[in-house]
């Protein structure tokens, strides 16, 4: 069974199945918001993909993301079966060129998708923090964008967007998405002199009439200027926005609304092995127990199943790079097969994959998968250095950490307006490329309309300071 679901027969099969597999999963005890279905073309399901919303803000980085895309896609290194936004309702989007098996997969593992978002404390947070309606949100944003575009032109708003959009992964998740501006630390109070014998005083008053000699009473006093920031401030996009010097009202509003969704997307990030393995272990069992399929729609959609869980890419049988579709699912069946479902349940809904992998990829698991930790040598031999468990769980995790991104913070606004950052290097365990560091320098240099310093290391551990004087 190979039919795309382009035919109105088709889409009318895949509206009962899903029908169908949607009530199958409230008895299994799956719980999530309601899932808003939408079948589009593929070039459609592109542009969501690569702008990450089927409507944002236009920028031409995602025309560069879209080339990149189109070329993978063509290459087969690429395919993309749906694209799912939490929220409430959730909404998924399916390809018209899928066949009728495949989409009747991607409906059963897009409920999985659901009731992960609903039940994991970070899409709670996140969601609470960000609200559940991304889609209008972003298109008003975007909106708001195109109206600054036709007041300010188009070189303008696409310098604010590219400053912007080079800091999206730079913000802390550790602080709440609405903050309060720093407070002033108390003034602290000017010291009294103190009381001296008669005999002095005479003495006191006759030195500090001396030419050149004043009093400390005679020295202005005040309150001490308070230091922007007072701790280092790792969410660059709201200190930018807030303390820009010289930023009008719409480029303020442009990073904070670059943040806002930089937000909403963070625990998809943060959550991708648990997400897409809880996924498709959902979609797996549901497609098991859903004796109403015909046989040969269920052969073919397990057929994609192995497809998409399988450990390498194309056909390619060592994978130097995890598919976080077959990590996640090998340890959600793991888990369950040792703990029970209830167990399962209870790690997805307290863990992120930092604590997934650390505490759930066990020492067989890994052997089992045959997962490894490798050296590129320069003569382009690839050379297989260890399978230690810790070796493992960090070559996976270390990507993800701080969203990805090298950790930089805002250290000193000085009186001047010039602004100092700082590469937590130590930390991090990451060096910089400093290309890209003083181009996206420039970038900041636009919007902050002062100096910027950016101190970090070279590749021996030397001091660096990379500059942008751009005004």
């Amino acid at each position: 069974m190979c039919t795309t679901t382009n035919s109105p027969e088709a889409i009318e099969h895949l509206q009962q199945y899903a029908a169908q597999i949607e009530a199958l999963a409230k008895q299994l005890g799956l719980d999530y918001y309601t899932v808003d279905f939408e079948v589009v073309p593929n070039n459609f399901m592109m542009e969501i993909a690569v702008y990450g919303l089927p409507v944002r803000m236009h920028h031409w980085s995602f025309g560069v993301r879209y080339i990149h895309q189109l070329i993978r896609q063509g290459m087969g290194h690429s395919r993309i079966f749906e694209v799912m936004f939490p929220g409430d309702p959730c909404r998924a989007y399916l390809v018209n060129g899928n066949t009728l098996p495949e989409n009747t997969l991607v409906t059963a593992h897009v409920l999985g998708h659901a009731d992960f978002s609903k039940n994991n404390h970070l899409f709670a947070r996140f969601m609470e923090m960000a609200g559940g309606h991304i889609l209008e949100q972003a298109a008003a944003r975007a909106h708001r964008i195109e109206t600054a575009i036709q007041e300010y032109g188009q070189e303008r708003v696409e310098a604010v967007l590219d400053a912007a959009l080079a800091l999206e992964p730079h913000i802390d998740i550790n602080r709440e998405l609405h903050r309060p501006l720093y407070s002033a630390p108390p003034i602290t109070p000017t010291k009294k002199e103190p009381e001296l014998p008669p005999e002095l005083a005479a003495f006191h008053q006759r030195y500090h009439s001396l030419p050149g000699e004043r009093s400390l009473h005679d020295v202005p006093s005040g309150p001490r200027r308070p230091s922007v920031p007072p701790q280092p401030e790792y969410d660059l996009l709201w200190f930018i926005a807030h303390y820009g010097p010289e930023m009008e009202d719409w480029e303020r509003d442009i990073f904070l609304a670059v943040r806002e969704e930089s937000y909403y997307f963070y625990p998809v990030f943060a959550c991708q092995i648990m997400n897409e393995g809880w996924a498709s272990y959902w979609h797996a069992r549901l497609l098991r127990e859903a004796d109403f399929l015909p046989h040969d729609l269920y052969l073919s959609a397990i057929k994609a199943h192995s497809d998409v869980v399988r450990p390498y890419a194309a056909e390619r049988q060592l994978a130097l790079a995890v598919n976080p579709y077959h990590l996640g699912f090998s340890m959600w069946e793991d888990i369950i097969e040792k703990h029970g479902l209830e167990k399962a349940r209870q790690i997805m809904r307290e863990e992120d994959d930092f604590g997934f992998v650390r505490n759930y990829l066990t020492k067989e698991l890994i052997e089992k998968l045959e997962l490894f930790v490798y050296e590129a040598r320069d003569d382009g031999d690839i050379r297989i250095s260890e399978n230690d468990i810790h070796a493992v769980h960090e070559a996976i995790l270390s990507p993800k950490f701080n969203y990805g991104a090298p950790r930089i913070a805002a250290n000193h606004l000085h009186v001047d307006g010039s602004l100092q950052l700082v590469h937590d290097h130590q930390s991090d365990g990451r060096g910089l490329d400093l290309s890209r560091a003083e181009r996206v320098l420039e970038y900041i240099g636009r919007v902050w309309r002062r100096p910027v310093t950016l101190h970090t290391v070279g590749e021996r551990g030397e001091a660096r300071v990379v500059t942008s004087k751009r005004l």
